[in-house]
């Protein structure tokens, strides 16, 4: 939530000068914290034997993946910047040691949490951090909390039948999808580091019985908080005293990631009182839970408003980019029902919490529509006919946006002149298409010239939500292959390029282009979505 701005405020320090002014912290110095264990309850046991874990959050266990000389592959300078971490730590001769989890960190805490859920729509029961093991919370200098996990680090009791590794090819892309997220603004996971572990990994990419060995890695992530809405599922779907746990586990998220609503008044925040039909308002402010629940609805309505993952999924799968919103609302129709049958929430604000979500869904994504296409106001017709004809003619949408800047509000242009700002993207369009696009065009002038913004005011605004560059998986793979073949220079090229998508970049084009031919290949276009 923003803050007043004073009179006359003094410039703000850039994020690379305030993350200069920060202490610098040896790995041994990092403050950590483990309340998740302190705070919730664990399994007794500690073994990694695969097992269903009742009546807790958590297990305790250790990285175990087989090592051979493991080797950095990259690092975020942001992510060292965010947890206090000297960059010269990357350096040092044990780091790959430590990052695979051959060596334990000192102040760590390692865990697998406990948790269930939904599988393309059907409760799948326990799942659980099957290769994924969390360190520990590292508690920088600014107060935040920050959970470090070690994915492809080795079986935990919830690995099932598998061997809680990771390969490098699929490593890659978690760990360049994480930063280059983070540099479109999306809240997302973020990843510290990539170590290849140099032991190989069997896989069978295709599942059609052909296994290989391939190299093993694993990534460190990092974020807030690895809680799902499986962690509070998985319990509410057991014994009734594991409804307690629910209550547990929402309190402890409250105090530790939503502090704000511990003691919400009036005033704050959330707008907290909606009538919903002829039911009596819902006061948000006599419910912690309630008032939490919205927030995590609004915060999902946020993140699908402005991203839509898994573009591998085939038009009209359950995870496809039609399907976002609808998919959004029912997982929150998800996370409402553990609250509501531990009784944290009424269905009434189960029901106002959904509702908050299309709302809070719509805002969104009509502003960012309207700031893509530098529009003073929502448009609906305007943008609807622009979605239908980016359908219609399978137009690359990051390259059509960027270049959309280009058109200039001029009501002089001559009509054989007006597609020309375009031309890159829109690509073997027929007579009839172009004069569907023509005529967008001349709409779209007229309101770019009511506006009476500058063009160049204008442009620059729209760059700022348009990205130049984004993470195609052709670019992914090319850092692989050479990554495979122990060159990883791409992946840190890649990286640095991802890390800032909106600017112009000079000298760096060729990562803006098109997939080529050979980027339609199954393992590129289509991905396994657990290797």
């Amino acid at each position: 939530m923003a803050s007043a701005a004073a009179e006359a405020p003094a410039p703000s320090p850039s994020p690379t000068a305030a993350a200069n002014s920060r202490p610098r912290r040896v790995l041994e110095e990092l403050s950590w914290d483990d309340s998740f264990v302190r705070e919730l309850p664990g399994d007794p046991r500690s073994d990694a034997i695969p097992r269903e874990v009742l009546h807790a959050c958590y297990t305790k266990v250790s990285p175990s993946a087989p090592v051979d000389n493991p080797k950095l592959v990259a690092w975020s300078q942001s992510v060292a910047d965010i947890l206090d971490l000297d960059h010269k730590e990357f350096e040092r001769p044990d780091f790959p040691q430590l990052f695979s989890g051959a060596n334990p960190l000192v102040g760590s805490s390692p865990y697998a949490q406990c948790y269930g859920g939904h599988q393309f729509g059907s409760w799948a029961g326990q799942l659980g951090d099957g290769r994924a093991i969390t360190l520990g919370e590292v508690i920088n200098s600014r107060g935040e909390r920050w959970e470090l996990q070690l994915k492809g680090c080795g079986k935990t009791p919830y690995s099932r039948f598998a061997d809680g590794l990771a390969v490098l090819r699929s490593s890659i892309r978690e760990f360049l999808c994480s930063e280059a997220m983070h540099g479109l603004g999306i809240p997302t996971t973020r990843a510290l580091c990539l170590v290849e572990t140099g032991k190989s990994v069997v896989r069978d990419m295709f599942y059609d019985g052909n296994s290989k060995e391939e190299p093993g890695a694993i990534v460190c992530r990092v974020a807030p908080s690895f809680l799902r809405f499986g962690s509070y599922q998985i319990h509410a779907t057991r014994d009734k005293e594991d409804l307690e746990i629910v209550r547990h586990l929402a309190d402890y998220t409250i105090r530790h990631h939503y502090p704000h609503l511990e003691n919400i008044k009036k005033s704050e925040g959330l707008s907290f009182e909606a009538a919903i039909g002829d039911s009596p308002a819902i006061d948000l402010t006599s419910n912690k839970y309630a008032a939490w629940a919205v927030e995590v609805a609004e915060r999902t309505a946020f993140l699908i408003a402005s991203y839509t993952p898994n573009t591998t999924d085939l038009p009209g799968k359950r995870y496809c980019f039609a399907n976002q919103p609808d998919v959004g609302l029912w997982n929150i129709a998800q996370f409402t029902s553990p609250l509501t049958a531990a009784e944290l929430i009424s269905k009434e604000e189960a029901n106002y919490v959904m509702e908050r979500y299309g709302t809070k869904f719509m805002d969104e994504y009509q502003s960012i529509m309207t700031r893509k296409l530098g529009l003073p106001k929502y448009n609906k017709q305007l943008i609807g006919k622009l979605l239908n004809n980016l359908a219609v003619d399978k137009v690359d949408y990051t390259n059509f946006f960027r270049l959309l800047s280009n058109v200039k509000a001029d009501h002089n242009i001559p009509e054989k002149e007006l597609l020309v700002p375009l031309k890159a993207a829109l690509l073997d369009i027929g007579p009839e298409r172009k004069e569907a696009w023509i005529s967008w065009v001349q709409t779209y002038i007229e309101e770019l010239v009511s506006s009476g913004v500058p063009d160049e005011e204008r442009k620059a605004a729209m760059n700022s939500v348009n990205p130049k560059y984004v993470l195609r998986n052709y670019l992914c793979q090319t850092a692989i292959d050479a990554a495979e073949q122990g060159d990883y220079d791409e992946v840190r090229r890649l990286l640095k390029v991802m890390e800032h998508p909106y600017d112009e970049q000079p000298g760096m084009e060729k990562y803006a282009r098109l997939p080529p031919a050979w980027a339609y290949r199954p393992g590129v276009c289509m991905l396994s979505c657990s290797s």
